[in-house]
């Protein structure tokens, strides 16, 4: 009826990895992919202080930064000098600014998602605390605590 397997599984990871291949942790992995998210966030966050100053935004732009320097050891994130183009910065659900919001929202969402998988409270609550934000700038409603 059943046959036992008789070979070691491909999937195994008994043996450690060879010299000179670099091997991060599941932990490790998920430090990088929430720095990353939360990196980008800070850019569009800068660009959108371009366009639109405010201490709220100064104010976010500097958690996320704090955020990304804590997820990195210490190494604060690279900023890059925000775009401030003419005749783009329109409020309107076309302009500029609502697709700032729009990819900012979509960014602290990913940064939500891989802030609760690594059950990084302070990261959940960063990511959470600028997806409602851009959401209220959008007029999206949603809920995102239980």
């Amino acid at each position: 009826m059943y046959e036992p397997i008789r070979t070691k599984s491909v999937h195994a990871l008994n043996d450690p990895p060879p010299p000179g291949i670099p091997h991060r942790t599941r932990e490790e992995e998920l430090d990088i992919q929430l720095a990353g998210h939360l990196t980008a966030l800070l850019t569009v966050t800068d660009e959108l202080r371009a366009h639109t100053p405010s201490a709220e935004l100064d104010a976010a732009a500097q958690r996320i930064a704090d955020e990304v320097a804590r997820l990195r050891d210490g190494r604060r994130p690279l900023r890059a000098a925000p775009t401030t183009g003419a005749g783009g910065a329109t409020a309107g659900p076309d302009g500029r600014i609502a697709k700032l919001h729009q990819r900012a929202h979509t960014l602290a969402g990913r940064a939500l998602v891989v802030a609760g998988s690594r059950e990084d409270a302070s990261g959940a609550a960063l990511a959470a605390e600028r997806l409602d934000a851009h959401a209220a700038e959008l007029g999206v409603t949603h809920r995102t605590t239980a």
